[in-house]
């Protein structure tokens, strides 16, 4: 039974955690937690939770994150540069009936260089009237996050766009499209094409069935899967994989997070869409090596939302508890023979 990192967090985050432990336990607790305070006010009182947190993901390998509060350092960005996470994953898929946006079938992979562009550096102000940031690229994480794209890709309908804007951003932009191009000639049986990111956008709204994986800087990514969440209905079903990779590409640290915030707006009313952090918890569970389980949680999920199992936010009448239930039945249903 593997044990994994869980790292508690704001706002939402009590609530999604029960909500995950519940579906871990109805599964037969195929993990178990390692919990860790990492609520804004645990690292503010108590700076070394920063380390244990840090070094208790290194030691096992995998995390379950919940939503963290930036206050004047960001969390996330913590985990990236301390445990050189180079690769973010966000699958985007849409549910039946529940975007008004975009009606069709939306299936695709956004790969995100976890490190640098205008991420890298907040910047400074010079004088009054002026400010400057730096932008990064490096080589190194753009090949990871390339090859986890194509070896993505060969798993799906092995089409990989790269996207930048490299004919304004030529230094920069330009060295990441150098180097996914480089990468795409190992990968033969796989097309790849570049796109200039502001076209793409406005494909990716007409006809976004087109994309299978696209494979993009830092910043550029954060836009593409939020905008890519609200067509298909709610950032609340978003879910997030971050990776260190080895020197051969392989995975060797994942954490594993819904993609929404905090939400302090409703934080404490029960009615936090869970589907998010369901989708995550599937995620770890594949990564730990329950790839079946893995799926299984991923099609209750999408199967309990087409049948009208939803939170408000999705036009439903289920409180986080409900449509935590909602799914346990299905789960339950499924290992005594009752389900598919």
């Amino acid at each position: 039974m593997p044990e994994v990192v869980e790292l508690l967090g704001d706002g939402i985050a009590a609530e999604l955690r029960e909500a995950v432990r519940a579906l871990n336990e109805t599964l037969g607790s195929p993990v178990t937690f390692r919990a860790v305070d990492w609520s804004l006010e645990a690292r503010e009182t108590r700076p070394s939770v920063i380390d244990e947190a840090l070094e208790a993901i290194r030691a096992l390998g995998a995390a379950m994150k919940y939503p963290t509060v930036t206050k004047t350092v960001s969390p996330n960005q913590l985990l990236r540069e301390r445990l050189d996470l180079s690769v973010i994953h966000r699958p985007c898929r849409s549910y039946p009936g529940v975007s008004r946006n975009y009606t069709g079938v939306i299936d695709l992979h956004v790969v995100r260089v976890a490190t640098g562009g205008t991420y890298e550096d907040a910047g400074r102000r010079i004088g009054h009237h002026s400010a400057v940031a730096i932008r990064v690229i490096e080589r190194a994480p753009v090949e990871h996050a390339a090859h986890f794209a194509f070896r993505l890709a060969e798993r799906h309908r092995r089409r990989v766009v790269s996207t930048s804007k490299w004919t304004i951003q030529v230094a920069t932009d330009g060295l990441f499209e150098e180097v996914v191009a480089e990468v795409a000639r190992e990968y033969r049986n796989v097309e790849h094409r570049a796109e200039l990111f502001d076209a793409l956008l406005a494909k990716l709204i007409i006809a976004p069935e087109r994309y299978d994986v696209i494979v993009t800087p830092n910043e550029y990514g954060d836009f593409l899967s939020d905008m890519v969440y609200g067509l298909v209905g709610s950032v609340g079903l978003g879910a997030s994989a971050s990776y260190a990779l080895s020197p051969s590409h392989q995975p060797l640290i994942g954490i594993f997070d819904p993609a929404g915030g905090t939400a302090p707006d409703i934080a404490g009313k029960g009615i936090a869409n869970p589907a998010g952090a369901f989708e995550a918890y599937a995620y770890l569970l594949q990564f730990c090596g329950f790839d079946d389980l893995g799926r299984r949680v991923v099609e209750s999920i999408r199967d309990a939302i087409a049948a009208g199992e939803r939170t408000p936010d999705l036009g439903g009448d289920l409180d986080t508890r409900g449509f935590t239930e909602a799914l346990v039945r299905r789960l339950a249903a499924q290992s005594s023979g009752g389900g598919r």
